[in-house]
C-alpha cells in the first residue's frame, strides 16, 4: 500500500510509530495508556504496527535516585537496564486490555550496519508481525557505547522503517508539528507539508528537545524524516497527545512525502535483499 496523504493512513499495511522519552516518562507516564489505545486501534483494523520507544533511561532514573539524566556511560547503562524492564511491563499492562502481546527488540547501530545481524533483525521483525505481535524497539543502551550509538531514536525509527519496508513513519513528541522556527518564538508558523527533496531553506530548526530527558529535537526528526522518505515511507511529525487522530488520518502535524515510486520500485520495497547493508 502506497501512503501518499494523511487520508491513506488507515489503509497502511505497516506503520512505525516512535515516541520520545519526555512523552511517556515522569509526569507523562500516564500517556502510555492512550498511546497504546491508538496503536491497538490500528492493530485491530489489520495494520502491522511497530513501536520505537525511548524512555528506558528516563524510566530507570528514579529507581537509581537520579534527579537528572546521567552523563557518564556506565550510569546511563545502569539506568537503561532497570528502566527497560519497567517500560516494557508498563506497555504490556496497557496492551493486556486488547489481548495484544508485545515483543521486545533491542538494537545497536552495528546490528543494522552489518549484514548478518541486519538480516536476523529483519527476519525476526517480519516474523513477529506475521504472528500479530507488536514489536517494541529501543536502542540496546546497556551495551551501546558513545562511538556506536544511533544518537537518537528518531534515527533508529527511520532505519527500522527502512528495514521492514514500512509505508509510514510517525514521529511523536511534545510538539504538535514542525514549525518555521522554534514554536515558542514569535512568528513561528506550522509547516503543513514537505515535498520530497525539499531542503526547508530558511527554516530555523532546533537541535534539542524541550524536556531535558531525551536526546532528539526538531533537527533529528527532520533528519530521520528524510531517511525514511528516501526509503519509500511517508512521515508524519506530531504530538503524542494527538496520536489517535494521527493514526485515524486526521489533517494534523507535518507531512513529509515519500520518494516517488516507479512500478518496479513499489515491488522492490518489500522484496529487496535484506542482507544489503545500510548506506
Amino acid at each position: 500500500m502506497t501512503v501518499r496523504s494523511r487520508a491513506d493512513i488507515p489503509t497502511a499495511q505497516r506503520i512505525v510509530v516512535k515516541v520520545g522519552s519526555s512523552s511517556i516518562s515522569g509526569e507523562n507516564a500516564g500517556q502510555i495508556a492512550p498511546l497504546v489505545d491508538a496503536l491497538a486501534a490500528a492493530h485491530e483494523r489489520g495494520t502491522e504496527v511497530v513501536l520505537v520507544s525511548s524512555g528506558a533511561i528516563a524510566t530507570g532514573m528514579p529507581y537509581l535516585k537520579l534527579d537528572e539524566r546521567p552523563t557518564d556511560l556506565a550510569t546511563q547503562q545502569a539506568a537503561a537496564s532497570v528502566g527497560q524492564n519497567l517500560l516494557v511491563v508498563r506497555y504490556q499492562d496497557a496492551l493486556d486490555r486488547y489481548g495484544i502481546i508485545a515483543g521486545q527488540v533491542l538494537l545497536t547501530a552495528g546490528d543494522l550496519e552489518n549484514v548478518t545481524p541486519r538480516s536476523n533483525a529483519q527476519r525476526a521483525m517480519d516474523r513477529l508481525l506475521a504472528l500479530r505481535i507488536l514489536p517494541i524497539v529501543n536502542e540496546n543502551d546497556t551495551v551501546a557505547t558513545h562511538e556506536i550509538r544511533f544518537g537518537d531514536n528518531d534515527r533508529l525509527a527511520a532505519l527500522v522503517a527502512e528495514l521492514i519496508g514500512a509505508d509510514l513513519l510517525v514521529l511523536l513528541s511534545d510538539v504538535d508539528a514542525l514549525y518555521t522556527r522554534p514554536p515558542h518564538l514569535d512568528g513561528a508558523e506550522r509547516i503543513d507539508h514537505v515535498p520530497f527533496g525539499d531542503e526547508l531553506a530558511g527554516i530555523e530548526i532546533g537541535s534539542i528537545g524541550r524536556a531535558g530527558v531525551g536526546t532528539g529535537g526538531a533537527e533529528t526528526k527532520v533528519s530521520a524524516a528524510r531517511i525514511a522518505a528516501g526509503s519509500g515511507a511517508a512521515v508524519l511529525i506530531t504530538a503524542t497527545t494527538l496520536v489517535a487522530d494521527a493514526l485515524a488520518g486526521a489533517h494534523i502535524g507535518t507531512w513529509f512525502d515519500a520518494a516517488p515510486e516507479t512500478p518496479a520500485g513499489a515491488l522492490e520495497r518489500h522484496t529487496a535483499d535484506v542482507a544489503a547493508p545500510l548506506a
